[in-house]
């Protein structure tokens, strides 16, 4: 029988590419990653990596060790979820990953809710964009991840997992001064030859944002980049810049810029949502932490 532990190493390879990043995942050196992957080639019987230029790629018959494998930890983890089930108290850690406005709008929220109900969960909180990870969901860097979708850019949906829809949050035009155009068509149009803050190409606020501002008629002029949403309403509010805002960035209070405006289409939002790997949503602690992020919902009204 194959040993489980360089299986997983395999598979860790797999998801993360390179032995070093194996090796800094799990606190290993490239050495010992690569040592035990020798033995795994020899308990198997054939070749398991092949060199490409100065790094290595699976061979096909990893790819079926690696698919199997697979399968095995989500057994796995299925038969964790059972027996924590079985107990009368939550304990150990979560693994929590989200993106910025969530973090500040609902998990403070949820954690104290999670403090009450269960004080010896361990909830590890990482600020990250759902970019980066939901990869490392995959790669079980994470239990839980916390994500958005802007319209008509949906997440990619890595294999393996499941996704639970949160809430929705309303988008809006944040402007520095009153909007004089009526309707939410003509006031968009009346920014054009403004300039912008928008989050970095590549991510889907910035292709929903470019598709929203084209179907109106008109390349934004973006000058300012950021993930961070705090900066985009602090460069509206300073008169430097137009921005498309979710409401959730509110969070701390009454909206401090000059006017929102409803977006053209009937108004547009993102989901959030929350994924967790197959097998680990009937874990009771993602359950629990799943229902104190509704509840963190429904307490903002």
């Amino acid at each position: 029988m194959y040993d489980l532990h360089r299986l997983r190493l395999l598979r860790e390879l797999r998801h993360r590419g390179t032995l070093a990043a194996v090796a800094a995942a799990l606190s290993y050196s490239p050495s010992s990653v690569s040592q035990q992957l020798s033995q795994l080639e020899a308990e198997v019987g054939v070749p398991l990596l092949e060199p490409v230029g100065r790094r290595v790629r699976l061979t096909e018959q990893a790819e079926i060790l690696v698919a199997h494998t697979e399968a095995v930890l989500e057994r796995l983890e299925r038969a964790e979820s059972e027996i924590a089930a079985s107990l009368t108290e939550l304990t150990g850690p979560l693994r929590v990953a989200s993106f910025q406005t969530a973090a500040l709008a609902l998990v403070p929220t949820a954690l104290t809710l999670l403090r009450e109900a269960h004080p010896r969960l361990r909830v590890h909180l990482t600020q990250l964009e759902p970019e980066r990870a939901l990869p490392a969901l995959v790669a079980r860097d994470f239990d839980l991840v916390i994500a958005e979708e802007y319209p008509d850019q949906p997440n990619p949906r890595p294999a393996g997992t499941e996704q639970e829809d949160l809430c929705t949050d309303p988008l809006r035009l944040a402007l520095p001064e009153p909007a004089r155009t009526r309707g939410p068509l003509a006031a968009l149009r009346a920014q054009a030859d403004h300039p912008w803050v928008m989050e970095p190409e590549g991510t889907a606020a910035r292709r929903w944002a470019l598709a929203l501002c084209r179907d109106a008629g008109f390349e934004p002029d973006v000058r300012f980049e950021s993930t961070d949403i705090l900066l985009h309403a602090r460069l509206v509010r300073e008169g430097h810049a137009r921005a498309l805002l979710p409401d959730m960035v509110w969070d701390e209070g009454t909206p401090d810029v000059a006017a929102l405006r409803t977006l053209p289409g009937g108004g547009q939002a993102r989901r959030i949502v929350t994924v967790v790997r197959e097998g680990r949503g009937h874990h009771p602690a993602v359950l629990a932490c799943r229902k104190a992020l509704h509840e963190a919902v429904a307490a903002r009204g």
